[in-house]
Order: structure tokens, then C-alpha cells, then sequence
């Protein structure tokens, strides 16, 4: 009896941590979620991954993962040009950076976010920020990854959101295998 419950422990453990993994892969990148960040289950079909940032006083962001595959997507330009769409009010930046073999472009948008689908109908909230990370690989498709949420939220999960980012980038493997340390 003790044994079967050893074995019904072990069993009932594993599967909640395959369902809050630190480690996933999106595309043909491995991402490691810091522990304080937590996993959610994709809200729809196109997201491959989602976290929640927890902030103080209810307030969360969002962190998004996208990968279509080779070619599709849209371009980056596209992408940061439809990001920069959903804030009104507040400044814009991009800028791009190489981390090993993969060239990453930055996005940063603060203001008030139009909340919701494209081409839906939106929710204005004020006060909010993005911080996004398009890791480009031609060869397997690019990875969109986007932070959304109060600017409280997202300017003091930044660091730890480039740190993920700028590991996932320099380890690149190739999609379907795990990655590795080799630029």
C-alpha cells in the first residue's frame, strides 16, 4: 500500500510539473521562465506559450509566445509596426541586437494599450506598457514573444524578460531538438 501511494505521488508530481514547466521550447528556441512568473495555459490556438508576471496590487502583465513557422507571421517590420498600433499616447522604440547566432529585434510602446484581438473590438487601458522580442530565424520561422500590462509591471519585470530572451537567442538549436550552447 505504502509503495502504490509512493508510485501515485511520484506520478501525480510529474504531471503537474509537465504542466508548469520552467524549460519549454517555441520554435527552435528553449526559453526557462523565471519561478516567480507563472504558467498559464494558452488562451488560443496561435499563442505556443503564455505567462502571467505577477506585480503588487492585483496587477499582472502577460507575456505571449507566437511562432508560425518559416515565412509566415509577417515580416518584423509588420509586427513592431502593429505593436506600436496598439498604444496611443506614449513613446516608441526598437532597436536590434545579435545574441550568438540570432538577431533579436526590441520593442518597447508605453500609453494607453488597445486590448484585444486584431481587427476586434478593443478595451482601452491607460497606463500601460509592452516590451517585445522578435528572435529571428529564417530557417525554422521567427519567435514573437510580447509583455503586456501595467507600466509598473512590465519596466519591473524587464530585466528578468531580456534575460530570457537574450538566453533563449544565444543557445539556438534547430526546431524539434533541444538547443545548443554552440553559436
Amino acid at each position: 500500500m505504502k509503495l502504490r501511494f509512493f508510485f501515485l505521488l511520484i506520478a501525480t508530481s510529474a504531471t503537474l510539473l509537465a504542466a508548469d514547466p520552467l524549460e519549454f521550447q517555441v520554435g527552435a528556441f528553449a526559453f526557462s521562465r523565471p519561478d516567480t512568473w507563472k504558467w498559464i495555459t494558452p488562451s488560443s490556438a496561435m499563442r505556443k506559450a503564455q505567462l502571467e508576471v505577477p506585480g503588487t496590487n492585483q496587477e499582472k502583465a502577460e507575456i505571449t509566445f507566437f511562432h508560425f513557422g518559416p515565412g509566415q507571421g509577417g515580416g518584423v517590420q509588420a509586427n513592431v509596426n502593429r505593436w506600436f498600433g496598439q498604444f496611443q499616447g506614449g513613446p516608441t522604440s526598437q532597436n536590434e541586437v545579435t545574441e550568438g547566432r540570432t538577431r533579436v529585434y526590441y520593442v518597447r510602446a508605453a500609453g494607453t494599450f488597445q486590448s484585444g484581438m486584431p481587427g476586434g473590438p478593443t478595451t482601452p487601458l491607460e497606463n500601460h506598457a509592452l516590451l517585445g522580442a522578435i528572435l529571428a530565424d529564417e530557417k525554422s520561422g521567427d519567435v514573437f514573444v510580447k509583455m503586456t500590462g501595467p507600466q509598473s509591471v512590465v519596466q519591473s519585470a524587464s530585466v528578468l524578460f531580456t534575460q530570457m530572451i537574450t538566453q533563449a537567442a544565444a543557445t539556438r538549436g534547430e526546431a524539434g531538438m533541444p538547443p545548443t550552447g554552440n553559436p
